[in-house]
């Protein structure tokens, strides 16, 4: 077991034992060594999130004190009284076993005492060829172009947002998805109908980028240690962002100034508009343009293994839930009704 460096009555506090040198918070100790294992900035700040809500629910009780009892009593809160989403919950837990097992050095069991979440299994929302193509029309520039993506190529909004230059492959009409859900890559195809607009649309991207260097920025983030291993390749065309930022911002993490990608919010809000503006009566959002070109693709009669392939799902029944839509197997029976009047 490793020796958690705080001092035993306040999990916040800076003091080492033995009036040493002062350690890192234990939140800190958390961040420290997600960013050494290469998480995204997300999963660091939903753990860390995760970590303090755990710290507060129980007084502030320092995490070496507490054990499985704690930590179910915890998660069952999150279900009972919360009434959290299955994935809340699981999430949770993920963010309780790295800091116990990575950070504190801890290993803890199955937890049987966990009142779990109730896992619901909604249909996806899909919208036919024509109300994708009222909710398209509804859109212009880069949120055009956003669009045609997570519908005409089946991307995740992260991945749309997070595209870079160099994943863009015009020659074999081709996109290629970086370290996308599951940390997986994968190919997509990338839709004749964007080419030209999304040609015209780097252009502009690359007038942006040569301002910022001529201003002494334009540098990008860079996954894991490229930035090191490959000097000035955060400057480079290649390793920039598809949908940059409007402004340049301080990276919380390296604290450079930098423009980085969209926020996912600007397509999320933009899509849930244009939805609204075309008059169609469904909660739909970003995702549904990705759960309607999963349903367009087997309407097609395209194979669902291939169609797998393009999503990137681990497991084949992950996509077969797209085949509610379709009248396959024992969901594509006759109603009586009709047979009636036949």
């Amino acid at each position: 077991m490793n020796k958690c460096s705080l001092s035993g009555s306040s999990v916040f506090s800076l003091k080492g034992r033995g009036g040493g040198m002062q350690q890192p918070k234990l939140l800190d100790q958390v961040r420290n060594l997600i960013r050494s294992k290469h998480y995204s900035i997300r999963t660091e700040e939903t753990y860390v999130n995760w970590v303090r809500k755990f710290i507060l629910f129980h007084g502030k009780k320092h995490p070496k004190d507490m054990g499985e009892k704690e930590i179910s009593a915890f998660l069952t809160h999150l279900a009972v009284n919360r009434n959290v989403a299955a994935s809340t919950q699981n999430q949770a837990f993920n963010a309780l076993l790295f800091l116990y097992r990575n950070v504190l050095g801890i290993e803890f069991g199955e937890l049987k005492d966990v009142q779990r979440a109730k896992k619901s299994r909604k249909l996806p929302v899909v919208f036919t060829k024509d109300e994708i193509r009222q909710i398209i029309t509804q859109l212009e520039g880069y949120k055009w172009i956003m669009a045609q993506c997570m519908y005409g190529a089946g991307l995740r909004v992260m991945e749309c947002v997070r595209l870079r230059v160099k994943d863009i492959d015009f020659g074999y009409g081709q996109v290629l998805v970086r370290d996308g859900k599951g940390a997986k890559d994968r190919v997509t195809m990338l839709p004749e109908v964007l080419k030209e607009p999304l040609k015209l649309h780097l252009e502009k991207v690359k007038s942006v980028h040569d301002r910022d260097l001529k201003a002494g920025f334009g540098s990008v983030y860079l996954p894991f240690a490229l930035e090191r291993k490959y000097k000035n390749a955060d400057r480079s065309w290649a390793w920039q962002y598809v949908f940059p930022a409007t402004k340049r911002a301080i990276d919380p993490r390296t604290k450079v100034e930098r423009r980085h990608h969209i926020a996912e919010s600007v397509i999320q809000r933009g899509i849930k508009q244009a939805i609204r503006n075309a008059g169609i009566p469904k909660t739909g959002n970003c995702h549904a343009l990705r759960h309607s070109f999963a349903t367009h693709l087997l309407e097609a009669g395209y194979d669902i293994r291939t169609v797998q392939e393009l999503l990137g799902h681990k497991d084949v029944s992950t996509t077969m839930i797209y085949t509610h839509v379709l009248n396959r197997g024992g969901k594509g029976v006759k109603s009586p009704g009709d047979m009636l009047w036949r």
